[in-house]
């Protein structure tokens, strides 16, 4: 069975520009911490997986459909165009990119809707003929996991390989449960509010007495404690909003066929490609 990786380029790359402890400058003066960390990290994932087919996706500058259902979505991200280079990973994005063709890997940014949407619609089109690993801290990932599909958290020695007994373990609920699970605890990173009150564990009850968010929803009549009740009743629109922003489908059009995403890897290491890309 093929086992194809797919990596959210921008979550990777920001994950490694801030974890380095210091700005790394070549002989030229140039900065590439972000780029030589983001190397370094991809083919310690590589040699994780073994992927036989791999594919690393970059959310694109365009109009996010997700406002129009929440005008403040991600309107708590930093706006990186009023920093200073030395502060701004996409400064260094253009080296990432350049090390990604010098390695043979397949890559892109989405240009309509998110890299969320077209990693969906991988897991929908592929996941019942192949392994697929996404490489990723966005949790909404979650409910993509099925018996082929996994999501790699990556920290070096402790990286984390979700999967359902993962989840199971963790919040109390299935895969297929999350987009419910999290309309109801809401997602800061994405600035989605929730339900006040209900956090996490109180998420995971109310699925696991009701199933999921519509029930939760239609029976909230049914809930014991009276905070929790009035919270859902009051938040209805909202959470059934936040489901609509949560929930990933297979709209978005995949940009390769995975034929065309065939990769094995050839032993090539971080300073080999720093070189080939001339930051070395």
């Amino acid at each position: 069975m093929n086992k194809l990786l797919i990596v959210d380029g921008l979550n990777l790359h920001f994950q490694m520009f801030f974890g380095m402890p210091s700005s790394i400058i070549n002989t030229d003066g140039k900065a590439i911490q972000g780029t030589l960390g983001f190397v370094g990290a991809l083919i310690k994932i590589i040699k994780m997986t073994n992927p036989t087919n791999l594919i690393v996706l970059f959310d694109g500058e365009h109009e996010n459909d997700r406002t129009e259902l929440l005008a403040d979505y991600k309107a708590n991200r930093i706006d990186y165009s009023r920093v200073t280079d030395e502060a701004n990973p996409f400064s260094q994005l253009n080296d990432v990119y350049a090390a990604l063709t010098f390695m043979r890997i397949m890559h892109t940014e989405v240009e309509e809707l998110e890299v969320d949407d077209v990693v969906a619609s991988y897991t929908h089109k592929y996941g019942n003929e192949c392994q697929i690993t996404i490489a990723s801290f966005d949790s909404d990932f979650f409910q993509l996991i099925s018996e082929n599909v996994s999501v790699l958290r990556y920290r070096g020695d402790k990286t984390v390989i979700c999967d359902t007994t993962y989840l199971k373990n963790k919040y109390g609920i299935y895969p297929w449960q999350y987009a419910d699970f999290k309309s109801l605890t809401g997602d800061s990173a994405d600035n989605i509010k929730g339900a006040d009150k209900v956090g996490p564990k109180t998420a995971s009850k109310l699925i696991n007495q009701f199933g999921n968010l519509q029930d939760i929803i239609a029976h909230a009549d049914k809930i014991c404690r009276p905070s929790i009740k009035e919270s859902i009743i009051r938040n209805s629109c909202r959470l059934r909003n936040n489901y609509k922003l949560i929930k990933l489908d297979d709209r978005a059009k995949v940009p390769f066929k995975l034929n065309e995403l065939a990769f094995a890897y050839d032993g090539i290491n971080t300073n080999d490609v720093l070189k080939g890309i001339g930051l070395r």
